[in-house]
């Protein structure tokens, strides 16, 4: 259970959040630099010379004690329900999503994330996905999971259910990145998917907890499933899917990206993001699992003399 002092942050990144007008990784950026969103919304800027000072000011002037109030609540109340926020200023916040530059600033956590979260790779793709992409998904995943690679997905219809389903299938663990708020499942058809999820993974969403989905949420999406993976896996999607735009996210993020071959022969997107240094062509899940070994290995510190 968090200290008093710490909800009392956690509830100071909330209201900076929902204050700000800036775009929300934005606001991350800053309150990390900060180290303390309390401090900003303190007007506390000693030793902070690094900050945006004016930017900080024009949040804080819109923070109240009511709305820190009203945070501290919430966060204690989805406690009650199992459900778990972790803020930029958290150490437990993800490794490799604190990495990208457009990292968001919380999560709202059902289920837990554990170390072996950081070795995990997203497996995506359409929602109107043909039989043969679906058995490609639950192959490419179950076959992750059993080498021990978390998997992934955004807990959509198509390949992102086919995935999760064949993960857990495999006895391993999957975490759903969703587009909507934690207490809102979309697809309502995949609320028992979810279900077994957050008891064999975790539930994880950027968004207040109880957001619709949008036309806008599922981009914003893609960007924190690609920052939490390792790399991604793209099995079918057309030239405008989120797919492609997970793709062209995982390269952004200088991440790996994995295309199965039968994508890279039918789709032009995905031959030319084929060749980037970045992407491999993936035949067999050896192909992706020997990229992680590769990542995996530490690199020969040279030594003079």
């Amino acid at each position: 259970m968090p200290t008093s002092r710490a909800i009392e942050e956690q509830a100071a990144v909330l209201a900076l959040v929902a204050r700000s007008r800036a775009e929300w990784y934005k606001t991350a950026t800053l309150i990390d630099a900060a180290d303390s969103a309390l401090r900003i919304v303190h007007r506390d800027w000693n030793g902070l010379e690094v900050l945006d000072i004016d930017q900080a000011e024009a949040i804080a002037a819109r923070v109240s004690s009511d709305d820190l109030d009203s945070y501290t609540e919430l966060i204690l109340e989805l406690r009650e329900d199992g459900v778990r926020l972790i803020t930029v200023l958290d150490e437990d916040y993800p490794m490799n999503l604190r990495l990208v530059y457009n990292a968001p600033p919380f999560l709202f956590v059902k289920g837990e994330l554990t170390p072996q979260d950081d070795r995990s790779v997203a497996v995506v793709g359409t929602r109107h996905a043909k039989e043969e992409g679906v058995a490609q998904a639950k192959r490419l995943a179950g076959e992750l999971a059993r080498a021990d690679v978390t998997v992934l997905s955004g807990l959509a219809r198509g390949i992102d259910a086919a995935a999760h389903h064949a993960a857990l299938d495999a006895s391993g663990r999957t975490v759903a990145v969703m587009g909507t708020g934690i207490r809102t499942i979309y697809p309502k058809e995949n609320a028992a998917l979810a279900d077994a999820i957050q008891e064999r993974g975790a539930l994880v969403s950027q968004f207040w907890p109880d957001a619709p989905p949008t036309k806008y949420s599922f981009p914003m999406r893609n960007v924190v499933m690609s920052g939490m993976a390792v790399g991604t896996v793209v099995i079918e999607a057309g030239p405008t899917s989120g797919a492609k735009m997970q793709a062209r996210l995982a390269l952004d993020h200088q991440k790996r990206l994995f295309l199965v071959e039968s994508l890279v022969l039918q789709e032009e997107w995905a031959k030319r993001y084929a060749r980037n240094p970045l992407t491999t062509v993936v035949r067999s899940v050896d192909d992706i699992l020997q990229v992680l070994v590769d990542l995996a290995r530490p690199v020969k510190q040279l030594t003079l003399g």
